[in-house]
């Protein structure tokens, strides 16, 4: 069915509509952290003149930049534990046969309808006995983990063709090597999929970092955007909206970089 002219350009205005009411709140934000706290008080939502002093005073009088290494840190660790942990699983449930392998995925599955809420006080009382509190580790120990990871690779490892696990095994190759070798370069798109949205996940969690964490030694920049509406910095948007955005900055990058793996991984049917 063909698209006439008039369709496609009111398609257009259409998503050119709705991508400006999605994207409301971050422009509000970015004239905000460009006005002073004298514009902001009277209300106006374009500064009267813009200003950097707010990004200058974040970098400056804050612990933004130190709680951003935090959460750059926790997230990396994160991402890699769950890339890594999830495709040995999901290589395990795919190309090994072993007893009760569907029962072990159908409990190991199972685990993603339990709330983290659920979770919070039994992840608690581990780190605290582990004396892990109030360090990188207690951030990131609980989440390595991911059954949601193993499901979306466990689903590309199956849409690879047959033929290519015959011939490894005639070329005589390993486990490890078919994974290095064949699988991962296979399904490259999903892999790149799931460790940007892992990143993204972990970058904006908020409560489990407060929980783990009682002081500003590994504390994150979610963390850190709280204290300062908290502190005495409270009455000072622009300063605050200057922060939301540096710390709003990476999920954007990311985002608008991979969003041509978003895409395929979408289309090929990996994300539900």
């Amino acid at each position: 069915m063909q698209i006439s002219p008039i369709q496609k350009y009111g398609q257009y205005i259409l998503l050119t509509i709705v991508t400006l009411l999605l994207m409301l709140p971050v422009l509000l934000g970015i004239s905000l952290s460009f006005s002073t706290s004298e514009s902001i008080a009277q209300g106006h939502l374009i500064p009267d003149k813009f200003v950097i002093t707010n990004y200058i005073d974040v970098v400056k009088d804050t612990n933004m930049l130190k709680f951003l290494a935090h959460s750059f840190i926790v997230s990396s660790v994160v991402m890699v534990g769950q890339v890594l942990l999830s495709i040995l699983a999901a290589y395990a449930f795919v190309f090994i046969d072993f007893k009760f392998k569907k029962t072990a995925f159908i409990i190991f599955l199972s685990t993603m309808m339990l709330p983290f809420e659920s979770q919070i006080i039994p992840n608690f009382n581990i780190m605290r006995d582990l004396n892990l509190l109030n360090t990188y580790s207690a951030m990131a120990l609980p989440f390595l983990a991911s059954a949601f990871g193993t499901f979306m690779l466990k689903t590309s490892f199956e849409q690879m063709p047959a033929e290519l696990r015959q011939l490894s095994e005639i070329e005589g190759l390993s486990h490890f090597q078919f994974l290095r070798m064949v699988v991962m370069p296979y399904c490259k798109i999903s892999l790149i999929t799931f460790a940007l949205y892992s990143f993204l996940t972990n970058w904006n969690m908020y409560l489990w970092p407060l929980i783990s964490t009682d002081n500003d030694k590994v504390r994150t920049a979610q963390i850190g955007l709280r204290q300062m509406r908290a502190q005495d910095t409270a009455s000072n948007w622009g300063l605050i909206m200057a922060a939301t955005i540096i710390v709003v900055i990476p999920t954007l990058l990311i985002i608008f970089l991979g969003q041509k793996y978003f895409k395929n991984g979408l289309t090929s049917g990996v994300i539900k």
